[in-house]
């Protein structure tokens, strides 16, 4: 039995993980998909105690609205812990503005106070609109940037997993680089940033999945990795040179050379897809900028795949997709991917408490 194994027997008889969830922006389908999650069987029965930080008022709406109006099962609000924070303005479902703006970020603060209190284990966050944070007066990227914020850290990251439903197989993918116009990808991708994503991804390896042999394959920066610098000589210049260093100073982790990004993630796509080709998959990819590595994870596992913030103290995941404004409050939104955020949150909170133990 292998470290993974030990840690994940270990964890059905360890105490209850304790989650916390944000419905998000109150005007998108956040507070559907998360009635609709705790509603999940596995997830009731997973031994963990959830927490939903929102609007009791308008949870508690939501539920009228969807209960009758759904083909989903739908958690009763009566029987959730709910930490009530009252939306100061009303909230129009399918229009995100400065009110509900302002009621996600309240949300949010509230629910990374209580866990840097000690209260939770992870955080489970839906879906924001970035606009309307700004309007009212919250400049950050996103969410992953107050969370860190918050938590006092500078050296965090995005990684994207996904669990395949053919083979089992686990897909992580890392972004070098995040929401940056394409023109500023290669004035960012440094050496020094490069190593630091290498050794974040390692530890988090480490720490979050009990991997500690792990195999890391690097998407080139250019296409064809260059070609031997006939289209760019970042590769040759200091990205294979960088990946040497670090073999040497991590010689438990396999990292590949650069590979061309057209080509990386044929490999990924045959242990995703066949339970024969598991063997070819990787650990974790390291992808350059944002669409490098969310085409491929979106074309693989849309409905499936979780945004994890490493780096933080706690666990933090988040379904990958947005608020959908325009089908809100009409019963037809997917919990899949909350769902699988939360499992996956609950996996990770194990793994880190059996971690902790001697």
């Amino acid at each position: 039995m292998n470290m993974l194994e030990n840690l994940h027997s270990a964890s059905k008889s360890s105490s209850r993980s304790r989650i916390a969830l944000t419905i998000g922006d109150p005007a998108g389908i956040g507070t559907e998909v998360t009635l609709k999650a705790l509603a999940d069987r596995n997830l009731l029965q997973s031994n963990s105690e959830f927490t939903i930080f929102g609007d009791r008022r308008h949870i508690v709406k939501t539920y009228s609205l969807l209960i009758d109006n759904s083909n989903f099962s739908i958690a009763d609000p009566d029987s959730i812990n709910i930490v009530d924070i009252v939306n100061k303005d009303d909230i129009v479902l399918g229009s995100g503005d400065r009110a509900s703006g302002a009621a996600s970020f309240a949300y949010l603060d509230a629910a990374i106070s209580g866990t840097l209190a000690g209260n939770f284990d992870a955080i489970v966050t839906a879906p924001i609109a970035k606009s309307a944070w700004k309007q009212a007066g919250h400049h950050y990227a996103g969410q992953t940037e107050l969370l860190a914020e918050r938590s006092q850290v500078s050296d965090f990251g995005m990684l994207f997993v996904g669990r395949s439903p053919h083979t089992n197989w686990v897909l992580r993918t890392l972004l070098a680089t995040v929401h940056i116009p394409l023109s500023e990808v290669s004035k960012q991708l440094t050496p020094n940033l490069i190593e630091q994503k290498l050794e974040l991804l390692r530890r988090s390896l480490l720490q979050d999945f009990a991997i500690a042999n792990p195999r890391i394959a690097i998407a080139g920066i250019n296409p064809h990795s260059g070609e031997q610098g006939q289209l760019g000589r970042e590769e040759s210049d200091w990205l294979q040179p960088l990946i040497e260093r670090y073999r040497q100073q991590h010689p438990n982790v396999q990292i590949t050379n650069p590979i061309p990004p057209d080509t990386m993630w044929v490999n990924p796509a045959k242990a995703w897809n066949n339970c024969d080709r598991i063997q070819l998959g990787y650990d974790a990819y390291l992808a350059m900028y944002h669409d490098q590595g969310l085409i491929p994870v979106k074309l693989l596992a849309f409905d499936r795949a979780v945004n994890t913030t490493i780096g933080l103290p706690f666990v933090r995941t988040s379904p990958d997709h947005g608020t959908a404004f325009d089908i809100a409050g009409k019963g037809i939104a997917d919990p899949a991917s909350t769902i699988a955020a939360i499992e996956l949150a609950i996996e990770l909170a194990k793994i880190r408490t059996m971690q902790k133990k001697p």
